[in-house]
Order: structure tokens, then sequence, then C-alpha cells
């Protein structure tokens, strides 16, 4: 494995005194894992969920993934020639910005980029993202699905919640002790930014639209000392 270029002092971004420890941290373990690992992984996430990068971290137990400041990650890498910790570091920096992680390996790079091409995970999405659907609850009795599932196979949305999604929007109105809508009433439309109160609607539905994906977009080798694009690969 290369011998990394002699360490520099390097001045983080100005922050308080815990933030700045965390920085110093971080850039000294992501520069340890670059020691220690054949493969650097740049991977970018959508649809961030705690709860799977932690599951994807107990998958990859023998390897690291740092989620953290971009910049910090970024300058312990190296941003140019001059101060890049491995030979041809450098080139992976560039890849940094965004919602961006790194991913530090043993294993082959084509193991890592086919498990990652496959996986993802569907969760309830939050306001901001895009609607990949339409859903629209039919008029009548409303329940628990929204009309996603036979009334005969469904529970009717308890009449105590009936305040609450007329709050999210929902024209509703209680007889008889039963939700009603007098007319279809569109939650949202495919393509739709959603808001804070149609997300709640829908997770109160059951209807998931976010998918948490990784993508890995390039790695660098310390055996060949250089940074392969990932879609380049696959192309």
């Amino acid at each position: 494995m290369p011998k990394s270029k002699r360490a520099k002092v390097v001045h983080l971004s100005k922050t308080d005194k815990k933030g700045k420890e965390l920085s110093l941290k971080l850039y000294a373990d992501v520069q340890e894992a670059a020691d220690n690992y054949q493969n650097i992984f740049v991977f970018e996430v959508e649809n961030m969920r705690n709860s799977y990068l932690k599951g994807v971290r107990a998958e990859f137990s023998d390897c690291r993934l740092f989620f953290g400041k971009t910049k910090v990650m970024a300058k312990a890498l190296g941003l140019t020639d001059a101060d890049e910790h491995l030979k041809n570091l450098s080139r992976l920096s560039k890849h940094i910005n965004g919602n961006i992680g790194l991913f530090f390996t043993n294993r082959e790079p084509q193991e890592i980029i086919e498990y990652f091409s496959a996986y993802s995970q569907t969760d309830f999405a939050r306001a901001g993202i895009t609607a990949t659907q339409t859903f629209t609850i039919p008029a009548g009795v409303v329940y628990s699905r929204g009309g996603e599932l036979p009334a005969d196979d469904d529970v009717q949305l308890p009449h105590s919640q009936e305040t609450t999604v007329r709050k999210w929007g929902m024209p509703t109105k209680l007889e008889k002790g039963k939700v009603i809508l007098d007319a279809p009433y569109t939650v949202c439309k495919e393509g739709q930014t959603l808001n804070s109160h149609q997300t709640a609607l829908l997770k109160l539905f059951g209807v998931a639209m976010a998918e948490f994906k990784i993508e890995m977009k390039a790695y660098y080798s310390t055996a060949k000392e250089d940074v392969t694009e990932v879609g380049a690969m696959e192309e």
C-alpha cells in the first residue's frame, strides 16, 4: 500500500471548540482509514434515513463509512496534488459535494458497486420531495388505507382522527361516528412537491413514496493509485 505523504498542519473552518474537535477527529479518522483500506468510494445518498444507514454499517462491519462534513472529508483526502494524503487521491475530492459520504473497504470494487446498484429501501416521504404517484381518497366512509385496499379487507379510520385529518386539509365530517368525505379528495399529484400536511396524510394512510438509495460515484484504488468513475464503468 502506498505510503501517505508527510502530515501537514491543516486549518479547518472556524467553529466552536466542540465542533472543531469533531472536525479534527473526522479529519484524522478519514486519513487513518485511507492508510488501512485498499479502496475508497465516494457515495451519494438519496432520501437520507439514519436507520437505513446504520443497517448498511452493520452489513459492512469490516469496512468504514463516514457521513460528515464534506469540506473536512475533502481536506483530509487532499484538494490538490500538493496536499493530497496519497498519490492522486485529490482526484477523488472533486466528487465530494452535496449529500456525500466516504466508504473505505478491502473488498473488490465490483462487489461493492453491484451490491449498492441493487440496494434500496422504501420509506414515507418528507416535505420537499416530489410525489411519485397521484393518491386520491374516494368519497364516502374513509378507511385506514384510503381506498388502497378493498373495504372488506380494511378498517374504518377512527373517529378520533377526524379533526386531525381535517387540520391537514381533508374536508371530512363525522356522521354517526364515521369519518366521511362528500367527494373524492386528492392528497397529492404525481410530480408535485409535497408539503408537511400532505406527507402527514400519506404516512397516516400507509403510502410510502421515498426511496433510500446509495449511489457509488467514484473510487480510488491504492494499488493503482488512481480514481475510477463508476458511471464510466457502467457505460
